[in-house]
């Protein structure tokens, strides 16, 4: 093996015993703080383990984003975001400089934050947890294993419901929307979802006076404030009135997030069938969509491939 950890132990890097063999190509991930460039420091002997043993085979090389590129006849080359401020051109060569050293038996690890380098590079990806080794294994698997777990991060760290912060506001004041909440497929408040689950947005709203047929619905719009879905209580053929003053209802619109990753606005309203609006709230929610299958555009069809031959 061309670089060996033995139960290596150099903060934040716990107990790593993991291996890099001759002629492979190696990305690592992981979030901030996980010990992906302490692996690099100890891969290039630049430190010392605090416990176990770290085995290098021959010289290693280590670049960083602002070092030039110059990878030399190192048997090793460890790259720390090393092509994150490259043009095309360098990266273009940087590709046949890795290809080349990998013909020939060397080892790179690369740390990357850019899942689209790791896939066209690496014939592996070791996934840093805290210190630990959480994964390792097939890059399209390992990655996505990786930005599920981002997604769940994301999601538990997310503030329980985005402020109210309406563009605009309007209506006769009939009725008040007193809470836009946007939920995830356990019906608990997030500003996250994630592409393809279930996905729900609760609309909570106080009447000041009768309404015989009141309708509550929600429109989403993308950050350019294209709209991309909307629906209301009267679309969906349920009838909410009459309601006297006083009364306090909570609508939830359920569906499967197809969205892309990007962060949204909800607009949610309060009105009459003919369009009078009650209360009128445009804008007045963020939430982001988390996925670890990208797609362009919007919407993302999840679409299933298949080849036949002519």
């Amino acid at each position: 093996m061309a670089i060996e950890f033995l139960q290596a132990g150099f903060p934040p890097l716990e107990n790593l015993s993991v291996a890099a063999p001759d002629g492979a190509v190696i990305g690592i991930v992981g979030e901030d703080g996980a010990g992906k460039r302490s692996l690099l420091r100890l891969a290039a002997e630049a430190e010392r383990p605090a416990s176990g043993q770290v085995r290098v085979r021959g010289t290693a090389r280590l670049l960083g984003p602002s070092d030039p590129w110059e990878p030399g006849a190192a048997d090793a080359l460890l790259l720390d975001h090393a092509l994150a401020e490259r043009d095309a051109l360098v990266r273009a060569r940087a590709a046949i400089d890795i290809e080349r050293l990998r013909r020939v038996g060397g080892t790179v690890l690369i740390v990357s934050h850019e899942d689209a380098l790791l896939l066209q590079l690496c014939d592996e990806i070791w996934w840093l947890d805290r210190g630990r080794l959480a994964a390792k294994g097939d890059p399209g698997e390992t990655l996505d294993r990786y930005q599920r777990h981002i997604a769940r991060r994301l999601r538990e760290s997310s503030e329980a419901v985005a402020a109210m912060a309406p563009s605009l506001r309007r209506g006769d004041g009939r009725a008040s929307v007193l809470g836009v909440e946007t939920l995830d497929a356990e019906r608990r408040p997030t500003t996250v979802w994630q592409g393809g689950e279930e996905a729900a947005v609760r609309v909570t709203v106080r009447f000041a006076q009768p309404v015989a047929d009141p309708v509550v619905g929600i429109m989403i719009r993308n950050r350019i404030g294209l709209e991309v879905y909307g629906t209301n209580t009267g679309i969906e053929r349920l009838q909410l009135g009459p309601r006297q003053a006083g009364d306090t209802i909570a609508v939830t619109f359920s569906f499967p997030c197809p969205l892309c990753p990007q962060v949204y606005t909800l607009t949610a309203a309060s009105h009459d069938p003919d369009g009078v609006w009650h209360d009128w709230l445009e804008d007045a929610v963020l939430v982001s969509v988390a996925d670890s299958r990208h797609a362009a555009g919007v919407v993302n069809l999840r679409a299933r491939v298949s080849v036949e031959t002519a």
